[in-house]
């Protein structure tokens, strides 16, 4: 009865220990996922940070072209002026898709400076104002060159914290995994070893009659 006794909490240690395996995996599983989800997450902003770029490119030409065609003197005020307006109904179709994309409050900033810039620009076209369009495109130009350092640096950021997350995750993830093993391998000894040994039977002394 004893030793009936002393299995049976044997088999109940055993249990628990199935019930702690359980949780374990469910909670490495999740924390996996979430990593899964949070590292693809932050490299679809990386990503669309990269169509930044793109768009900071465009822009940047379009006021090299515009600079250039202000200094020019071979050409018509007419001219000029129709080229540079043309320009910048380019530069204004960029506008909406760039603001679509994620900014943050420090890169609003400086897109709104540069969409002054362009009002500025296009004012001193009607005005034909060569001079201003000139030191205007230059003046945008910096703010590009700012914002795609800002997009280059926060970008790197993101995907460096994203990159620890991740790590970090499969590392809590890689514990769970050998916490499962030792506890599958205490849970085995209970239930299956310890069982086998009591079905053993210890021979007998041979009589001596």
């Amino acid at each position: 009865m004893k030793d009936h006794k002393k299995y049976s909490n044997k088999t109940k240690a055993a249990f628990i220990l199935l019930i702690v395996m359980l949780i374990i995996l469910l909670g490495n599983f999740n924390t996996l996922r979430n990593s899964k989800n949070v590292n693809d997450n932050i490299n679809a902003i990386y990503k669309d940070r990269l169509v930044v770029a793109h768009y900071i490119f465009q822009y940047s030409k379009q006021l090299h072209f515009i600079k250039a065609e202000a200094k020019k003197l071979d050409l018509s005020d007419n001219i000029k002026k129709n080229e540079i307006i043309h320009t910048l109904d380019i530069i204004h179709n960029i506008d909406d898709l760039y603001a679509k994309t994620v900014l943050t409050n420090n890169e609003k900033r400086h897109f709104d400076a540069f969409l002054g810039s362009c009002k500025e620009i296009n004012k001193q076209a009607e005005n034909k104002n060569w001079n201003k369009i000139a030191y205007s495109s230059a003046q945008a130009l910096k703010t590009l060159e700012s914002l795609s350092q800002i997009q280059i640096k926060e970008g790197k950021a993101k995907l460096a914290n994203a990159n620890a997350m991740y790590s970090k995750n499969n590392s809590l993830g890689q514990l769970q995994i050998a916490l499962l093993i030792i506890l599958g391998g205490i849970t085995f000894y209970l239930l299956i070893v310890k069982k086998i040994k009591r079905k053993i039977k210890i021979p007998e002394p041979p009589s001596m009659n």
